[in-house]
């Protein structure tokens, strides 16, 4: 199926659905075979009390609505009012497709797919791989199929940018027929690194086949060795807990300890769910908070170790990624914290100077995007990450070429 309505003016809508939010973005096609992003909003408390914001694209606000007791907000009803309003904003241009963040793409898909039921079947059985985020991606799915059947969907994966990696850094070393089985490293944040992929040959030609580490550093934080443009390895495994400490997440724990506290403390898999994946990392380390600006400003001990531990872990990725591709030619910070925490970057860089890294101060304040100094052995940059214009570039691709 070829689109038909290629031309200048359409639209896409990218969608990345959390268990009780909804953000979206609409993106319109500009010059060259660009895409713009026009909107950004949310529905929040879905499921509660949801309440629909939008603005444009230099955050001016363009609507507020909140939903009354009694009235229809299940996420069909919410969908087809979001379809509804955008419509209305289209000024006569065509919505071509809906793309839609999904984390779990399991071991056969390396590319976004056009949505089917045959394919829909399939995602949900990567639900046990993925059980904090899989369902909700799919609800929003079913539920924008209900309110518009005749829209294209567009399935975009967090793990398929990672699926060229080589076997040594997919495998487990256990038994073979639980590889075979789907227990293995998949990675995620693939969307954002593909993007830092496509746009870090634009800054520096030179490291368009170099070797890069890449820390994606936010509320889930993870690293990504990129050669080539292409992933090679990374620190997040089986599930999105793996690697980095996290907001609220463990990150890398020794696996004996999961069985200490089932004999020693009872604890069954929902509980020790919850405590790895909602009551670790920075929030359980400080004993105060998940949010890194909260932690740098507090004078309390736990919080300085929270941060610290989060700095040593990252220096120490970046060397074993580095040994994953056989050296580093640069390194990149993205997402929330590593495009906003001058002081996050600065312990990092301090960590990293056995490698040759010196950071240039007042570049490291004003954020990049380069932030190395001259005399630094590696260059090391600030890159805003945009996965929603990579769902944005792949749903369109993935119309024309079905």
């Amino acid at each position: 199926m070829t689109s038909q309505n290629a031309g200048g003016g359409n639209a896409i809508l990218v969608i990345n659905a959390g268990s009780s939010s909804l953000k979206f973005s609409v993106f319109r096609e500009s010059g060259a075979g660009g895409l713009r992003v026009t909107i950004n909003g949310q529905i929040s408390g879905i499921g509660t009390e949801p309440k629909f914001e939008a603005k444009d694209a230099a955050k001016n606000p363009l609507a507020e609505r909140v939903w009354a007791a009694g009235e229809p907000s299940d996420r069909t009803a919410l969908l087809a009012f979001l379809l509804e309003w955008i419509e209305g904003r289209l000024d006569g241009a065509k919505l071509l497709a809906a793309g839609h963040r999904v984390v779990h793409g399991g071991t056969r898909h390396a590319a976004p797919v056009l949505l089917t039921p045959a394919v829909m079947e399939e995602l949900e059985s990567f639900i046990p791989l993925a059980p904090l985020h899989q369902p909700h991606n799919l609800a929003a799915i079913r539920a924008l199929a209900e309110a518009h059947p005749e829209l294209p969907q567009v399935a975009c994966f967090d793990t398929a940018f990672h699926r060229g990696q080589p076997w040594q850094s997919q495998m487990f070393a256990i038994p073979r027929e639980l590889t075979d089985e789907g227990v293995r490293r998949y990675g995620f944040h693939g969307l954002s690194y593909e993007y830092i992929a496509r746009r870090l040959p634009e800054l520096a030609p030179e490291l368009a086949d170099g070797r890069v580490v890449v820390a994606h550093l936010g509320s889930g934080a993870s690293m990504c060795a990129i050669h080539a443009g292409r992933s090679v390895d990374s620190t997040m495994g089986f599930t999105a807990l793996d690697g980095l400490p996290m907001g609220t997440r463990c990150g890398n724990i020794d696996p004996g300890v999961l069985i200490y506290l089932m004999r020693q403390k009872g604890m069954g898999a929902d509980a020790i769910e919850k405590l790895l994946y909602n009551k670790s990392g920075l929030l359980g380390v400080s004993g105060l908070s998940n949010d890194m600006r909260a932690l740098l400003d507090s004078e309390d001990p736990h919080a300085e170790e929270a941060v610290e531990l989060f700095c040593f872990r990252i220096a120490k990725e970046t060397g074993a990624l580095a040994a994953s591709m056989g050296g580093i030619d640069a390194l990149v910070f993205t997402a929330g914290i590593g495009e906003r925490s001058a002081p996050v970057r600065a312990r990092v860089g301090d960590k990293l100077a056995w490698l040759g890294v010196i950071l240039d101060p007042a570049a490291n304040e004003a954020n990049g995007p380069l932030i190395s100094a001259p005399n630094s052995r590696i260059p090391v940059y600030v890159i805003p990450t945009d996965e929603e214009q990579m769902i944005a570039l792949h749903s369109r691709k993935a119309l024309e070429t079905a």
